[in-house]
């Protein structure tokens, strides 16, 4: 008898155990009631850099940052952060020095070290490669690194700046081309150690545009794979929407988009969503504008298109609405949409209530006239719901005619409230922060938050703390031989945190 209660009490209790987790979903797949989810901060975060624009004239800086969190942020202890070149691989082990690192493994680029403090490093070299890694502990939480690149001639010529991304399995890329003015490489990083298949799909004005050679690629493991759009489309195509899925494994994705007379830059990849979608940060000086909007979906969308500006959002005179039909690229030249004022775009269903046909959409913005005229993207973003940085800023770069930093903060809808952080400098200097009410439907530019005592390269961190969602978006910018030479980066929220539910224990699933 005491034999058999022991065995029911063993059942029970390691069925106690099971349940904790059990308890959290239905037979139906949904949650159920239960302990609300806690938010827990990540504990290991992986990025992708991808190669550099290939110049014999070209200078790279990276810059790594982790904000400081406070005591509800803290990560775990073994705290690490650092890139390698993809083909390599942060763990250690092996036979190496004291250290536990292989003989022949590379030094990490932009070893971090604690949060709140930026590291930087230097690459002149043409053929530096991709680089991939990971952040653990503390130092997960909202790692970001930022590769800034300075061509000073040829194709492409400009300042080229990417924020390093996630790796994913689908990504969407309005704005790219294959005219035979622009050479427009998309960079396919391979993170982990089993290889990958990827499909490049272009869209153009007419729909699906034929490729020959955009299925199935193969990417290695740890490896990197730049692919010239131009090789997949017979015919040059101006505005195109290239699409990338990950068959297997998952990838870093990233477009180089070169132009002949234009300059050149990043093309990160575009939110899509279901409701509204915000292009954050059109410099006031923007000579030209283009905006490329795809609808994947089976379904045309019909959209409002608004400006916010520092005062208020407006319609731009002539471009009241947009009908995109499904699967075709539309692009609308804007002009010099902003007129002086910084800017961003908000794009919103019709109709009230509209919601439902998925869109993608980005900016081709240009400053300069004539030859020196500059190029730099903005693709649809999405919001910061919490915290989200901007590394790579420059402390020794005086905000003026002659370029720095610019912050554009929006509230597309309802008020908020957000605080802004500018951090210690890689060189030194005290970390300053600023509070500011965002009206709803405006763009508030912040350049006069700088790090007191700063030297070297710095990060911006925007934490909302009210009010309605917040977009945000940093233009680094700087004049060569006349040139206005600038690249934009908008801040997603870097999900420094996670919900992690709380379980609970349910004895009911041992009743018949």
């Amino acid at each position: 008898m005491n034999r058999t209660i022991h065995s029911l009490i063993g059942v029970v209790a390691a069925l106690a155990a099971v349940t904790g987790v059990a308890s959290l979903t239905t037979p139906s797949g949904e949650p159920a009631a239960g302990p609300a989810a806690a938010r827990l901060p990540v504990e290991r975060s992986t990025l992708v850099c991808p190669q550099p624009a290939s110049s014999e004239v070209g200078e790279t800086t990276y810059t790594a940052y982790t904000p400081e969190g406070g005591a509800e942020r803290k990560g775990t202890e073994g705290s690490g952060a650092g890139l390698l070149p993809a083909g390599s691989t942060l763990e250690g082990g092996g036979s190496g020095g004291e250290d536990g690192k292989k003989a022949d493994e590379p030094d990490p680029v932009v070893p971090l070290e604690k949060p709140g403090v930026p590291v930087t490093a230097e690459a002149d070299s043409s053929g530096s490669p991709a680089l991939t890694g990971s952040a653990d502990g503390s130092l997960a939480p909202g790692w970001t690194v930022q590769q800034t690149t300075l061509v000073t001639a040829g194709t492409g010529r400009g300042l080229l700046g990417v924020s390093c991304t996630v790796p994913g399995t689908e990504f969407w890329f309005p704005g790219a081309s294959t005219a035979k003015s622009r050479h427009d490489y998309i960079h396919l990083t391979n993170p982990d150690d089993a290889p990958a298949v990827v499909d490049l799909e272009l869209y153009g004005k007419d729909g699906s545009v034929k490729t020959e050679s955009g299925e199935g690629l193969n990417v290695p493991g740890r490896s990197t794979v730049p692919v010239l759009l131009s090789t997949l489309s017979r015919e040059p195509v101006t505005n195109v929407v290239l699409h990338v899925v990950a068959r297997s494994g998952r990838i870093g994705a990233q477009v180089q988009s070169l132009d002949e007379k234009l300059g050149g830059d990043w093309l990160p990849a575009s939110a899509d969503s279901r409701g509204s979608l915000v292009l954050p940060g059109i410099p006031a000086d923007a000579t030209a504008v283009r905006l490329v909007v795809f609808a994947p979906g089976e379904k045309d969308a019909d959209l409002k298109v608004r400006l916010a500006t520092p005062t208020g959002a407006i319609t731009p005179a002539g471009q009241e609405t947009l009908h995109v039909r499904s699967g075709t690229t539309t692009a609308v030249d804007l002009g010099d949409v902003t007129r002086g004022e910084p800017g961003s775009l908000i794009l919103s269903p019709a109709e009230d209530g509209g919601g439902g046909t998925r869109v993608v959409a980005a900016l081709r913005v240009l400053r300069g006239e004539g030859a020196r005229q500059e190029t730099a993207f903005i693709p649809a973003t999405e919001p910061v719901r919490e915290r989200a940085s901007a590394a790579g800023s420059d402390a020794g770069a005086e905000n003026g005619e002659d370029g720095g930093t610019v912050l554009s903060l929006v509230a597309p809808e309802k008020a908020a409230k957000v605080r802004v952080t500018a951090s210690a400098g890689s060189g030194g200097g005290e970390p300053v922060s600023k509070t500011f009410d965002l009206k709803a439907g405006t763009t508030t530019a912040v350049d006069d938050l700088r790090p007191e005592g700063a030297k070297g390269r710095y990060a911006l961190t925007v934490e909302r703390l009210s009010g309605g969602t917040v977009y945000a978006a940093r233009t680094l910018s700087l004049v060569d031989d006349g040139i206005p030479m600038f690249t934009v980066q908008t801040l997603p929220d870097d999900r420094g945190t996670v919900a992690v539910p709380r379980a609970g224990q349910d004895l009911s699933v041992l009743v018949d």
